[in-house]
């Protein structure tokens, strides 16, 4: 992958003008662009812990 002059990327002979369009193509599914390319951390949960009512 490269990024062109123009700021569009390059990848596999074709122009793509983003990262998520790229990730898009690859997985046929909507992704983040820089988060698939590992270009940004995974965000973390606010609350891991499971909330469970009252007993």
């Amino acid at each position: 992958m490269a990024v062109a002059q123009d700021g569009q990327y390059e990848f596999e002979g074709r122009r793509y003008p983003s990262l998520s369009m790229i990730a898009r193509e690859i997985t046929g599914t909507r992704w983040s662009g820089p988060l698939f390319f590992g270009l940004k951390a995974p965000a973390k949960q606010k609350n891991p812990k499971k909330q469970g009512g009252r007993r």
